[in-house]
């Protein structure tokens, strides 16, 4: 009799832990792209891409590379008729066009890096807030970063509510 009560109970149980997961409402949301994609964003993205500093650093990147570039080009149609000198001096000229482009690059890449973070300073609070307001209007119960999830439903998915709101937010 005491098993069939247990059995019963654990059956019960099963069945209300079944119906209570079915009632939860399971959403993901990629709140960098959501950032990233917004208007704010993708204008302070553009402003920084056209200021003085990315575009004279930028240039610089170009230029050594092409200078690499010609430096080796150079190297293989006149290596054969180099003395061993000229070619240590023409290899030295090489070294220093790539490490110049490749600080240049790094430099970019610092001055990228940067901005990103501005943007996720400045724009993380209102899509915080964003995001809660949508969470709400959902009804979304269960939230989790996309970038976790193995495979979701467009329809689960809140990154483009969210992106929306934040373009409202920001207007």
């Amino acid at each position: 009799m005491g098993n069939k009560k247990a059995l019963v109970l654990v059956v019960l149980a099963s069945l209300f832990s079944v119906s209570a997961v079915a009632a939860e409402k399971i959403a993901v949301v990629d709140i960098a792209r959501a950032i990233f994609s917004s208007n704010a964003a993708q204008e302070s993205l553009k402003q920084a891409e056209q200021g003085a500093d990315f575009v004279s650093l930028k240039a610089k990147y170009e230029g050594s590379a092409a200078d690499l570039q010609s430096l080796a080009k150079e190297a293989e149609s006149k290596r054969l008729t180099w003395s061993q000198e000229q070619a240590v001096a023409h290899q030295k000229k090489m070294e220093y066009a790539k490490a110049d482009a490749e600080l240049a690059g790094r430099k970019i890449q610092a001055e990228q890096k940067q901005l990103q973070q501005k943007i996720m300073q400045d724009l993380g609070p209102i899509a915080q807030q964003a995001l809660q307001e949508v969470i709400t209007e959902e009804g979304v119960t269960i939230l989790l970063r996309a970038e976790s999830v193995m495979t979701a439903s467009p329809e689960s998915n809140l990154t483009a509510k969210v992106a929306d709101r934040l373009n409202q937010k920001t207007k």
